[in-house]
């Protein structure tokens, strides 16, 4: 699956990357894990649809009913539609230096950062509806306004998610300007218990398969396919056990394509089906 560097395909290509950036993305079918190298942190103000990204070590799903402010890096991107036939949200990006000058001029600039969060949701409530109205409104504006009119915008859309979220807002921001990067372990560990394949794992932790391979066989001392599969086929067992779900409702969700391999793989490892797994 190729990856799509993001804002630069939605500019032109002779532009040069802005400060502040907005672009109506719509679709009108089913996106699943897409690779994407965010080159700017972005507002996704989902309209209509179900949205769920991947990051590093973390995952986020997100309906039409909550937006996200996500940090620049690689992700994966699915985008679902629901009972309309069109996907829709609103994308604003913005530059460090714009965010640098905001907290400057509105924060005490001193927040201590311990988290690397690349993510936050956000409500849609009224002001955020009112707020990509008015959005859609400057887009009408002549192309040498929209620079000043993007960044009074900008600061606005700020200066309410702070009064709305507090200090757990500020300290987000602060930590959008931290330079550092997830530790591997921690990225490879969060997602044991995901469907994601090893290329996909690679991609979030910014490697490509065969670099991924090495580093996990020096820092693991085992091949990561099979470590990977021991540790999911573990929890899949714990799954079980707790004889709530039955093998077909859960194979999916520990990377089988179907139930028969799942079947074979649990059997090898445990000496007994899935089926006969009870609490």
């Amino acid at each position: 699956m190729p990856i799509e560097n993001i804002p630069e395909i939605y500019l032109p290509k002779s532009a040069e990357r802005p400060d502040l950036f907005v672009y109506d993305f719509k679709m009108t079918s089913d996106v699943v894990k897409s690779k994407v190298n965010l080159s700017m942190n972005m507002f996704s103000f989902l309209q209509v649809g179900k949205k769920q990204v991947h990051f590093a070590g973390t995952s986020v799903a997100v309906n039409k009913d909550q937006s996200l402010l996500l940090k620049k890096g690689n992700w994966l991107w699915t985008e679902l539609l629901e009972t309309e036939a069109i996907y829709y949200c609103k994308l604003l990006f913005f530059s460090e230096r714009i965010l640098k000058g905001f907290l400057e001029k509105h924060t005490d600039n001193e927040t201590m950062v311990s988290d690397d969060i690349p993510y936050f949701i956000i409500g849609n409530d009224a002001y955020i509806v009112s707020y990509l109205n008015s959005l859609n409104t400057i887009g009408n504006a002549p192309a040498i306004f929209m620079e000043n009119l993007l960044s009074v915008k900008f600061e606005e859309l700020m200066l309410y998610l702070i009064q709305k979220y507090g200090r757990k807002f500020e300290r987000y921001l602060q930590s959008l300007i931290v330079d550092g990067s997830s530790p591997f372990k921690k990225i490879v560990e969060s997602k044991i218990h995901s469907n994601l394949r090893l290329e996909e794992i690679a991609f979030l932790c910014n490697m490509s398969l065969s670099t991924f391979k090495r580093h996990f066989i020096s820092e693991y001392k085992v091949s990561p396919g099979k470590w990977l599969q021991d540790k999911r086929l573990q929890k899949a067992k714990e799954t079980l056990e707790e004889g709530v779900l039955k093998p077909s409702e859960i194979y999916s969700d520990f990377g089988y394509n179907n139930l028969s391999n799942f079947s074979t793989a649990f059997k090898n490892k445990f000496g007994f089906s899935p089926s006969k797994t009870s609490s």
